[in-house]
């Protein structure tokens, strides 16, 4: 590890937010922020995480020149929860336990709480939201009351339909002869592509999406080079039903799944290779990482939305086991790479426990941002892990993965969703949990239970409520 205080660092954070106080020094300028979050990628399904049939030679780059993360978490294995933890520093259950939201939901994330948007934004930050969003499709849920200035994108994930009373484009693009009549006759899969506050095609052009909003992207890096900004990305893909743009359909080694992960590298390929013609890379800070763990498509699962038996769309958590909508490790360990030239030391690996609730802490830290003092969050500063600063280790004594399970260490107790019994794995020399040592280990086990109970109900005190509309029938 490198000695020696780092000199972009700052300690104008809120104490009750922060883990270590690091040397002060104020930096020359706010470094922009980047938050590429894909949607449903498995934990092995990059190059650099040792997938044997997806290239992502713009990732591996991207880890090469930056950090990767091995240990690095999710909140939740579910979308909406997730997203929430990520932009509120905060476990779900504290700001509202959201589940999944579907287009009927009168839910939404609270305006109450205090998103990275907002923090930045607070900061001189210009903000945009280009993506799937789900955190509440009703107008007051929507980025752009959440901190951000433009949303480009769709609002929940792209499995399901459109909602009623959406607010419509003056020019609206209809699709596969839709009609304003027809278009509210809800379809599986047709969701809307909304631009701020309105719809402005639907059926969304799924094929199209990642190549649109990586357009979107370029764009605002550039219309916001000479500014600090701040950009989240939340790719559509690969949740399922999965989609490619024609230049990357069927050129995978790994089915239509592989396809749409080898077109995401090539966005981020894009956003890099712009932010180093602008010379803005010494400037800005880049996580990559994935809402949860990949579907168990049991194997050779194809897509039967499009047709092809021949496409596998299954994706991988290996050496990990379980998927998503599982608190076992392949269902929120997920890949995670950090980018910053300059700062963040090239060709790293953090084998530390971190988390997506730890970035809005540490962007508050490293921007010069501040946290209201009321509000209470549960991330911690990750950047003495991410300047791989001397002696630096997760700033977590336990992490928590919902109600289920907590890591201590490298010891992780769970309970299994089935006997209901509280399991014992250590993950340092078994990663796959597949050896149960609750039984050699009882007073550990019972006390990794009661840290977890105790979690429980700390959570139940202090939940915050969900937002809720009122939905007309």
């Amino acid at each position: 590890m490198p000695s020696g205080r780092h000199p972009l660092l700052t300690a104008i954070i809120a104490a009750a937010a922060v883990n270590t106080m690091l040397p002060a020094t104020e930096p020359a300028q706010k470094p922009n922020v980047i938050i590429i979050f894909v949607d449903d990628q498995g934990y092995q399904d990059l190059g650099v995480y040792g997938s044997p049939n997806i290239k992502t030679p713009h990732l591996d780059k991207m880890a090469k020149e930056g950090m990767r993360f091995t240990n690095f978490y999710t909140a939740s294995p579910v979308c909406t929860p997730s997203r929430a933890a990520l932009l509120t520093g905060c476990y779900p259950q504290r700001v509202g336990d959201l589940n999944v939201l579907f287009p009927d939901d009168s839910e939404g994330l609270s305006s109450k709480e205090t998103t990275i948007a907002e923090m930045l934004r607070s900061n001189g930050y210009a903000t945009a939201c280009i993506g799937k969003w789900h955190l509440g499709h009703h107008q007051k849920f929507l980025p752009t009351q959440h901190g951000f200035d433009s949303y480009f994108g769709i609002p929940y994930s792209n499995d399901m339909s459109i909602a009623k009373d959406m607010k419509l484009a003056a020019e609206l693009n209809l699709r596969v002869d839709v009609t304003l009549d027809s278009m509210w006759k809800s379809k599986k899969n047709w969701v809307p592509l909304m631009r701020n506050e309105e719809v402005v095609e639907y059926p969304a052009d799924q094929n199209t999406l990642t190549k649109r909003y990586t357009e979107e992207a370029l764009q605002f890096i550039n219309d916001n080079h000479d500014r600090p900004f701040f950009l989240y990305l939340p790719h559509t893909m690969p949740h399922i039903p999965l989609y490619a743009s024609a230049d990357f359909e069927g050129t995978s080694e790994a089915g239509l799944y592989g396809d749409c992960i080898e077109e995401i590298d090539w966005s981020v390929g894009q956003i890099m290779q712009t932010l180093k013609r602008l010379k803005l890379e010494q400037n800005t800070i880049v996580f990559y990482t994935s809402d949860n763990g990949p579907w168990d498509l049991k194997g050779n699962a194809t897509d039967k939305v499009k047709g092809n038996k021949n496409r596998r769309i299954g994706g991988s958590a290996l050496p990990l086991r379980g998927f998503k909508f599982q608190a076992w490790e392949g269902g929120m360990r997920v890949p995670a790479v950090a980018w910053w030239p300059g700062q963040i030391p090239a060709n790293t690996t953090c084998d530390e426990v971190a988390s997506t609730i730890d970035i809005l802490p540490t962007l508050a830290q490293l921007s010069q941002g501040t946290i209201l003092p009321e509000l209470e969050i549960d991330g911690k500063s990750i950047a003495p892990l991410l300047l791989d600063q001397d002696g630096a280790s997760s700033p977590h004594a336990a992490y928590f993965y919902r109600d289920e399970a907590v890591r201590v260490g490298h010891w992780k107790g769970v309970i299994h969703p089935k006997s209901k019994d509280f399991e014992l794995y250590d993950l340092d020399k078994d990663i796959a949990e597949s050896n149960n040592l609750a039984s050699e280990h009882p007073e550990r086990a019972e006390s990794m239970l009661l840290l977890l109970k105790a979690h429980c109900k700390k959570m139940e005190l202090s939940k915050r409520p969900c937002g809720e509309v009122e939905v007309r029938k």
